[in-house]
């Protein structure tokens, strides 16, 4: 445990930012989740939409640096190869 004053409190600051990333981690996951579903169940117009909160939640994760930019990238990257392919 912290001893000195600010080691507590770099304690509680990294207690909230590890909720704050693993939040934003579980929502970018669970949209591609449920648009990777949406496309296995062939509906493209319904995927379309989940698409852009994909994206969405995506973007907000490296922006607030839950995961790296790269990889963000990536995986849209590969989101929109799935849409291609699934056409």
């Amino acid at each position: 445990m912290p001893i000195t004053s600010s080691a507590k409190k770099a304690l509680r600051q990294s207690v909230r930012r590890r909720e704050r990333n693993i939040k934003r981690k579980d929502a970018y996951k669970s949209a591609v989740k449920i648009y990777k579903k949406l496309l296995a169940a062939k509906n493209i117009k319904e995927a379309q939409a989940k698409l852009a909160a994909a994206y969405k939640a995506l973007d907000k994760a490296a922006k607030t640096g839950a995961i790296k930019k790269n990889k963000a990238a990536r995986l849209k990257s590969r989101l929109a190869k799935l849409t291609a392919k699934n056409k």
